[in-house]
């Protein structure tokens, strides 16, 4: 059995289906058919609308689905692609399954795809981590935002400041009480009529820095359900962001651990 509480007015399915991760929307059928599914204690069998604070259980079984893909693997570290959709802490929990000792690094949205890497023993993870932290690693991602930039490319600073109740951040262009300081970089690698295609580089690594620094210059990521153009977003049908970690290169000095990955790249091509 899962449980949420509604934070949103939407239909039942639509919360469900965000709210917990394992559940297919075949399951979620099957259990209102079958009247698994509870809001605020009372069994229902029909997609109802969903008022904020609503209370909802459903009881299902649970499906394994396959939350990455392997890419690299030797005796001190695991690359994987991440599939939309699902938690980094949900495919780490998989993972362990598979490799008792991984150790977890860091962390993609739910719903951005793309490169993670795992330490698999004490050594490796001592380095990536110093890795992470001293921004020694380059990272690069591929991003789908409304609109053309007039600007090709461009490296951009701002100020993010953290919204707790919301589960948001908010940008500004001048320091604010609280800010943090963020980089940006980005290039025009494709563009249409109404959206373009940019790879985006990211300087310092803070929560939801590229979809509200994207959105804040007037670019927001299609499909984004926090900072995005929530009208274009129900136009193309779109309801997680079109985000992808591509690109993840290794740096490592000659005296550690993992210097014999040094410069190593793994990309996520098309």
């Amino acid at each position: 059995m899962k449980s949420f509480i509604a934070d949103k007015n939407r239909k039942l399915s639509k919360l469900a289906l965000y709210n917990i991760e394992d559940l297919s929307y075949t399951s979620f059928m099957r259990a209102l058919r079958k009247k698994d599914v509870k809001v605020n204690g009372k069994r229902v069998s029909k997609d109802v609308d969903l008022l904020v604070g609503d209370v909802v259980e459903i009881y299902y079984q649970l499906q394994e689905v396959e939350k990455y893909t392997e890419i690299f693997k030797d005796q001190n570290v695991l690359v994987i692609n991440k599939k939309s959709g699902y938690t980094s802490e949900s495919v780490y929990e998989q993972i362990k399954k598979e490799q008792r000792d991984a150790r977890f690094i860091h962390r993609l949205d739910r719903n951005t795809a793309g490169v993670m890497i795992f330490a698999l023993n004490e050594s490796a993870e001592k380095d990536l981590l110093n890795g992470f932290k001293n921004r020694t690693f380059n990272k690069k991602y591929q991003a789908l935002v409304v609109g053309v930039p007039k600007i090709k490319s461009a490296i951009l600073t701002a100020y993010l400041l953290k919204d707790k109740e919301s589960a948001t951040v908010r940008i500004y262009d001048n320091h604010v009480k609280g800010a943090v300081e963020i980089k940006t970089g980005y290039k025009v690698i494709k563009q249409n009529k109404d959206t373009s295609i940019l790879e985006v580089e990211l300087f310092t690594g803070k929560t939801h820095q590229i979809r509200a620094h994207l959105a804040h210059i007037g670019y927001p990521i299609v499909g984004d359900g926090k900072y995005g153009d929530f009208s274009f977003n129900e136009k193309l049908g779109q309801k997680t962001q079109n985000l992808t970690a591509t690109e993840l290169k290794l740096s490592f000095n000659k005296d550690e651990y993992l210097s014999y990955l040094d410069g190593k790249t793994f990309i996520i091509s098309d």
